[in-house]
């Protein structure tokens, strides 16, 4: 049985003091919704202050991003040792933001993967489909070229303990969600894509989020299907009450 997972990416908001006053606030409520992990991930200044606002209680922070090298001349970067070293337990990878807006390939979300699995840390690795790609009938095979390029070089263990988070791009930050039929065949077709590539116990270990505009009024709705084993939350998770109304959908 896996645990459903909820993670929120907060972006780029959230001050110290809010991301952590957050985290404060989030903790209490969890007590009453057991048999989740929840995750959140505050921008990299308030990595410090959310991880010790969370110390003891049974929230898990993440990072949004990582660079793939251990150190180096790359102004600007974090690397996975660092997030770790921090306290992070999860980073995110391969988000569509990152992808579009930022130049993030393939390959570098397999390379960031790696190093981020090789530091201790559970990548969050996002992929998923443009509008464009799904209305030319791609959606599919972006899936296939997405899940195979950025899990090259892991192994099954591996793969079993990460997270994927399936994000179909037009449905970020839009208002608009996938129908259930649309995310259950996507994540039954990433599931099936585990099973062929990393054998049956990597594929149902391995937990496969729903992402995209998703809120109170359809978290439940989605994560009751099968393949679906949680959220990756936006915009819904900047206010305590909505998230946590999301989490209490989740099972």
């Amino acid at each position: 049985m896996r645990i459903p997972l909820l993670a929120a990416n907060w972006k780029m908001h959230k001050t110290v003091g809010e991301a952590a006053a957050f985290v404060r606030a989030l903790a209490p409520e969890l007590a009453r919704l057991p048999g989740r992990d929840v995750v959140l991930a505050p921008p990299f200044t308030a990595l410090a202050a959310s991880v010790e606002a969370a110390r003891g209680t049974p929230v898990l922070i993440a990072a949004q991003d990582v660079h793939f090298e251990r150190d180096g001349a790359f102004t600007g970067e974090v690397s996975a040792l660092m997030l770790q070293d921090v306290g992070a337990t999860h980073v995110i990878v391969g988000h569509s933001e990152r992808r579009r807006l930022f130049g993030d390939t393939d390959e570098w979300v397999n390379l960031k993967a790696r190093a981020a699995v090789a530091a201790g840390l559970v990548p969050i690795v996002c992929i998923g489909e443009t509008l464009t790609e799904r209305e030319r009938g791609d959606t599919l095979a972006v899936l296939d070229r997405q899940v195979k390029a950025g899990l090259d070089g892991l192994g099954a263990d591996q793969v079993g303990a990460l997270v994927l988070a399936y994000e179909p791009v037009w449905a970020i930050g839009t208002g608009r969600n996938a129908t259930p039929g649309e995310a259950d065949e996507a994540h039954r077709h990433i599931r099936g894509r585990l099973r062929q590539w990393f054998g049956g116990g990597a594929a149902d270990r391995c937990r496969i989020l729903y992402g995209g505009s998703v809120k109170p009024d359809n978290a439940g709705a989605l994560m009751a299907l099968p393949d679906v084993d949680g959220a990756l939350v936006g915009g819904a998770s900047l206010e305590v009450r909505r998230f946590v109304e999301i989490i209490a959908r989740s099972v």
